[in-house]
């Protein structure tokens, strides 16, 4: 696929409303965003790509969080992909951009290069968490990996934990300019049915993979046709048209649901952005008593830590973790 540089619309999450239907989602465009996620790491193709879905998934879902409150997707598994992780922070003030992170876990040795990456996660679970700040309990929500891919996890986890009724439609892959450099480049569609007032759903009820809720067990009525007839909408996307090389996301919106009213917000910006720092490092240390420290002194007589998410490299003065936090290396003074 072969796309021109840089447009409006990439990084970009688009909230918008179908009126008719009372369904409400949002479009997403990664371009840099994605391509700054992954080129902190080296992964293997089947990573990379479990990566990339999360990312996309993760600025889908993270939208809907407030000011300065952060959303986490942790995807867990017994399979070589142990653990895929992203982190997306809501803007600190109306109008900046959001950021995300994300990185993964794996077993290079067990790890099937030539196979359907979703399958490299195996049996574990789907995890969205919601930290809002000091002093709040951060929400937690799980649910069992299932479907075929990382979305119909997603899905299962808004129909499972908050029975509400959740599409997606994602596209990932690299984009290469002809005689330029590849890079990576992603869009998506999520689509959720506005939650009935008072509605619930026992879980024992649920009609989908292995006993757990799916639409068909919460919607009924005007609201189950409404949802079916969206879904059938969105199942005409096409692939160059979630990553948007050239059809705006408010064209997009206009093709797919014309007739279903929609109506766009404010779009929010998106930028790859760590959290790491050398007096987070240090908080982490603390945990060790003195004779842990001991071990991870390097024959340099320094101790050592990477950032999972940036990649960024920490050394620290034995004598002062726990005390003073030291700086990593290239950091202004």
């Amino acid at each position: 696929m072969t796309i021109g540089s840089h447009i409006a619309w990439d990084d970009t999450v688009l909230p918008f409303q179908l009126d008719r239907s009372d369904i409400r989602g949002r479009v997403a465009r990664l371009d840099g965003v994605l391509d700054n996620v992954l080129k902190q790491h080296a992964y293997p193709p089947v990573i990379e790509a479990l990566v990339a879905e999360a990312a996309v998934l993760t600025a889908l879902i993270g939208q809907s969080v407030k000011l300065r409150w952060k959303l986490s997707l942790q995807i867990r598994g017994k399979g070589p992909a142990r653990l895929i992780a992203t982190d997306y922070y809501g803007p600190q003030e109306d109008g900046q951009p959001a950021r995300i992170r994300a990185y993964a876990s794996f077993d290079a040795d067990r790890l099937d290069h030539d196979a359907d990456p979703f399958s490299q996660i195996g049996e574990g679970y789907f995890a969205v968490m919601i930290d809002q700040g000091q002093d709040m309990t951060p929400y937690q929500g799980f649910t069992p990996i299932a479907g075929a891919s990382l979305s119909d996890c997603a899905q299962t986890y808004f129909a499972q934990s908050e029975q509400i009724p959740t599409r997606f439609a994602l596209t990932y892959g690299k984009s290469q300019l002809p005689g330029g450099l590849s890079r990576w480049r992603a869009g998506g569609v999520m689509l959720q049915h506005m939650p009935a007032v008072g509605g619930s759903v026992a879980a024992e009820q649920g009609s989908g993979e292995g006993g757990l809720l799916s639409h068909i067990d919460i919607l009924a009525g005007d609201e189950a046709e409404n949802w079916t007839r969206a879904n059938v909408l969105l199942d005409t996307v096409e692939e160059l048209e979630l990553i948007g090389p050239t059809v705006a996301p408010t064209d997009l919106l206009v093709r797919l649901f014309h007739e279903e009213g929609p109506r766009v917000f404010d779009a929010t910006a998106v930028h790859f952005g760590c959290s790491c720092s050398p007096e987070k490092v240090v908080q982490a240390m603390s945990i060790y008593s003195a004779k842990d420290i001991k071990h991870m002194t390097t024959a340099e007589g320094v101790v050592t830590a990477d950032c999972q998410f940036c990649s960024k490299h920490y050394e620290f003065d034995p004598a002062t973790l726990g005390f003073d936090a030291v700086k990593a290396p290239g950091d202004a003074g």
